[in-house]
């Protein structure tokens, strides 16, 4: 996607979110209505009320970076799931078909095996 790491979490804003808000204003969001730290390093997502703008917050080693990204048709799918919560994780899987338009709430993915990680 930009580069990120595949074991960073990826954490949704569950209302509808104005788009005027920047470093601040989201930030503030992070810290005060998802009770999350902005500093933590995850990914935080913010889709706005007629979904066709969605921001993306992250703390990286020395500063906020923003992401944002206007639809010039269509929208973006909120999943259903956690929309009456301040906040809810999603798979970076799941935030690139949003990203892409695809609803995955609709699609089925196929079992794979996943090896464990040895701890020395």
């Amino acid at each position: 996607m930009f580069g990120i790491d595949h074991s960073l979490k990826v954490f949704l804003y569950g209302q509808p979110c104005d788009m005027r808000k920047g470093f601040n204003g989201l930030y503030g969001l992070v810290q005060n209505a998802m009770q999350m730290n902005p500093l933590c390093g995850y990914l935080f997502v913010f889709i706005s009320g007629d979904r066709s703008k969605l921001k993306i917050l992250h703390w990286e080693q020395d500063g906020l970076v923003l992401y944002s990204k206007r639809l010039e048709k269509g929208t973006f799918k909120r999943p259903s799931a956690g929309i009456n919560t301040p906040n809810s994780e999603l798979s970076q899987d799941e935030l690139f078909m949003i990203l892409r338009g695809i609803d995955f709430e609709k699609t089925k993915k196929r079992k794979r095996f996943l090896s464990q990680k040895s701890v020395d």
